[in-house]
């Protein structure tokens, strides 16, 4: 299997931002609590460090 290109790595990154904006702001409203934000945000962005480490 071929290596990521650069190109596609931001482009991932890209894709992973728009949930954790959108997604911590709902996450925010539901609980008022930034705690859960930050771990939301947290598990997201180990999410998207997997993805990319590929």
């Amino acid at each position: 299997m071929s290596e990521m290109t650069i190109s596609r790595k931001l482009g991932t990154l890209v894709f992973f931002a728009v949930p954790a904006i959108i997604g911590g702001g709902i996450a925010y409203w539901l609980s008022d609590s930034w705690t859960v934000v930050w771990i939301y945000e947290i598990l997201l962005y180990a999410l998207a460090g997997a993805v990319i480490s590929k």
